[in-house]
């Protein structure tokens, strides 16, 4: 079978689901979007791949990030993309195209050339872009937004009518599609995300990008990830804050954009030495920052609810390291961090929570250890790509 697997965002665990299938005996190509200020993975080829996989970055226009958060020039350097994707299916003519990770209106064209071309269209639902849009722009212009919502909204139930399939990363998607476009139960296949556990091994914080960065003999607070408009990022400036006169302790933010702009500015005016601001780094050191955190911390806002499940929490479960999470406590990231006991869950709003957890976490090693132990055993129980991407075979080809 001949596949297109676009992950408009270039994230790390795609890849593997691309390479699993082509070692399955598929023809596969991982299409992905250049220009974007996000986390990626290593999206290329590399030795011991299959000769069936091939990687094809599909160009963006190189301002995207600039105008990330101008709506209108975003929108028309989206749809432009959606064009450019269209054209190279509409050209190799997959038998399926596995979509995620995309803006609603970039989606629209892609959707339609799959199916054009006489093959299958899948929508791998991993937030829903339309009502995130109806919802702010309703907030911001109400007349004007709530029509633009609902054309978002519009093009969504048309994506989903065209999809043979539609991939949900989550069972909480299951009402919202039903509810809010009209899906049928029995055409929605939910396949939970998971983290590359096969490329993110347990490594000791004392390893050499901690010592590059001179935080092996630190204690520290890693955010590693975007920090957009579903994030709070005051709550990582009230951490360094609390721990500002303690020499011993560091929050390192792992990211780039707006969230971290705002950072910097925050830090500097409030003389916070002890909070630091690295770019993205290469997802071949992953594993090296992620084991230089004694405490791994994610935020999401409440308004995302179960919207959207940060992927970040799932590399964190494989780093072996307690989660500390802000987020909605019915999240589905939450749950599994209650369930398995892997760290301590506040509510997006609980400042005071929020510290007094970090506080926990950081005087008790004993504590740390355990939600270590129990994060780790989750993720190999849970992530190898094996069965995820049989699920992914099976649905693909009816």
């Amino acid at each position: 079978m001949r596949i297109v697997v676009h992950d408009y965002a270039g994230h790390a665990f795609p890849t593997s689901l691309s390479r699993a299938l082509a070692g399955r005996g598929h023809e596969v190509v991982h299409a992905f979007a250049s220009s974007l200020q996000t986390p990626r993975g290593e999206l290329v080829s590399k030795p011991g791949d299959p000769p069936s996989l091939t990687f094809k970055e599909i160009p963006m226009d190189p301002d995207y990030a600039r105008y990330k958060y101008s709506f209108r020039r975003r929108r028309n350097m989206e749809v432009r993309y959606g064009r450019e994707v269209a054209r190279f299916i509409s050209s190799w003519k997959p038998d399926a195209v596995l979509s995620g990770n995309t803006p609603t209106e970039t989606q629209e064209p892609i959707s339609r050339a799959a199916t054009m071309g006489n093959g299958r269209f899948y929508y791998w639902v991993q937030d829903f872009y339309s009502l995130a849009v109806d919802r702010i722009l309703r907030r911001k212009i109400p007349v004007a937004g709530a029509w633009i919502g609902a054309w978002y909204r519009h093009l969504d139930r048309r994506q989903f009518e065209r999809s043979s399939r539609i991939i949900a990363i989550t069972g909480d998607f299951a009402p919202i599609l039903a509810d809010e476009f009209g899906v049928e139960h029995d055409k929605i296949a939910v396949v939970p995300n998971w983290a590359h556990i096969e490329d993110i091994p347990c490594l000791p914080k004392d390893n050499e990008w901690s010592r590059s960065q001179g935080l092996h003999g630190k204690f520290v607070f890693l955010y590693s990830g975007t920090i957009g408009m579903k994030h709070n990022p005051a709550l990582l400036l009230e951490l360094a804050r609390r721990h500002r006169d303690n020499p011993d302790a560091v929050v390192v933010v792992v990211s780039e954009g707006i969230g971290a702009d705002w950072l910097k500015r925050e830090a500097a005016a409030a003389g916070l030495e002890n909070l630091r601001i690295l770019p993205y780094q290469p997802f071949a050191t992953l594993p090296a920052v992620l084991a230089t955190g004694d405490v791994l911390v994610g935020i999401l806002e409440e308004e995302a609810g179960t919207f959207s499940v940060p992927s970040k929490t799932l590399s964190y479960l494989c780093a072996g390291r307690p989660l500390l999470l802000a987020i909605p406590p019915d999240n589905l990231a939450a749950r599994i961090t209650r369930d398995h006991d892997a760290g301590r869950i506040v509510a997006p709003s609980d400042m005071e929570g929020f510290l007094a957890a970090a506080d926990d976490l950081h005087q008790s090693a004993g504590l740390r250890a355990k939600l270590s132990r129990n994060a780790r055993a989750y993720a190999e129980e849970t992530f190898p790509i094996g069965k995820t991407a049989a699920l992914f075979d099976e649905i693909l080809a009816k």
